[in-house]
């Protein structure tokens, strides 16, 4: 099994949506996603999206 994490700095859909599509399109299967809130802010201020394959 093989892992992949993709750190997004910039939080939006279409960062979310494309790095999804990219990725997928290559084989990798989508697993989860893991947002970075500051107490200050609703918004997200980085995400982690993580994807497997099997070797």
């Amino acid at each position: 099994m093989q892992y992949k994490v993709v750190e997004l700095s910039v939080v939006t859909d279409e960062t979310l949506e494309a790095t999804l599509n990219e990725l997928t399109a290559k084989g990798w299967h989508f697993d989860s996603v893991q947002f970075v809130v500051r107490e200050a802010s609703r918004r997200p201020a980085m995400a982690f999206v993580l994807f497997t394959r099997h070797a």
